[in-house]
């Protein structure tokens, strides 16, 4: 039910230039060597799929920076950087072209 609500929720967004609009990932609920992470261990993923992609951003000097990824690629992000929004109960993200840290290859 999830998967469909975001993928109603996906043709409504519409970034801004120069930013990029995400779902965050959930994070692992177990860690590599099998210990299972408590709901208050309090820590957040920075890592998202990517719904959305802005324009290019046209900078101070006049040129065009291009986004460092494209719809469905899995980045990780500066959390800091971003704003977060609900929208019909879920948390989407709006980070800047600049605060995309990694793209991981599946």
């Amino acid at each position: 039910m999830a998967a469909k609500k975001t993928e109603l929720v996906k043709g409504k967004i519409k970034p801004t230039a120069g930013h990029v609009a995400i779902k965050p990932l959930e994070p692992e609920k177990k860690t590599s060597s099998g210990i299972y992470l408590p709901e208050s261990s309090g820590s957040k993923t920075t890592m998202g799929r990517v719904i959305a992609v802005g324009p290019d951003e046209i900078t101070d000097a006049g040129t065009k920076k291009k986004s460092p990824v494209k719809k469905d690629d899995v980045v990780f992000y500066n959390r800091i950087g971003s704003n977060e929004v609900i929208i019909e109960t879920e948390e989407f993200l709006f980070v800047k072209f600049d605060d995309i840290l990694a793209v991981i290859k599946e």
